[in-house]
């Protein structure tokens, strides 16, 4: 499937990724997966507008399978994560904050790959928001060969030290599966199951 003016993709994930490849070429292969799963599948990726390290890897994956894609990049940005001009749509702004607000909005679920500070800070503020109630929609932490783990770690002992609680954690899956994560997203959402949204 090929996107035209006017389609509408079968679901939207909004994925945070690192703007660098990483160490480790399984973090690059991963990206790659994730966006194939998503083109092939009619979906939309919305994810942060560049073209460097995993941004551009999932990104790129994601058109290839004829899926859709939305970039959006602060101004300020555009030469530093190079500008990603082949997506759909490339929504150029004024500010980090009207990045990851749009980001939000085109989006029916987030899934936070391995990154670095930037993806922190977009991660925790999605999950912050889905508590505050500012929205209702899944969020994913691919912790990716034990990438995430000593977050994790951290998270549990902000929860034993009375600072976090149990609730929390329910407003968010931390797995190591990308395709279980995945399919655990989208259903999550609202749309078909993985047996209905077969590859196209």
């Amino acid at each position: 499937m090929r996107f035209k003016d006017g389609d509408l993709p079968a679901f939207s994930i909004c994925v945070y990724c690192g703007s660098r490849p990483g160490v480790d070429p399984a973090f690059a292969a991963t990206a790659a997966q994730v966006g194939h799963w998503i083109g092939a599948r009619g979906g939309q990726l919305v994810y942060g507008g560049g073209r460097s390290g995993l941004m551009g890897v999932v990104a790129d994956a994601t058109l290839a399978a004829g899926g859709r894609v939305v970039g959006v990049i602060p101004q300020t940005l555009v030469e530093r994560e190079h500008a990603h001009h082949g997506c759909h749509e490339l929504l150029i702004v004024d500010t980090m904050h009207e990045r990851k607000r749009l980001m939000a909005e085109h989006a029916n679920a987030f899934l936070a790959l391995p990154g670095g500070i930037g993806t922190f800070e977009e991660f925790f503020e999605v999950w912050t928001w889905r508590q505050l109630g500012y929205h209702d929609k899944p969020i994913g932490l691919l912790n990716q060969d034990g990438y995430y783990q000593r977050l994790l770690d951290f998270i549990a002992h902000s929860i034993a030290s009375g600072f976090m609680d149990g609730s929390q954690m329910k407003l968010m899956h931390a797995g190591s599966d990308w395709q279980a994560m995945l399919e655990k997203l989208v259903t999550a959402a609202g749309f078909p199951g993985p047996v209905q949204l077969h590859a196209i």
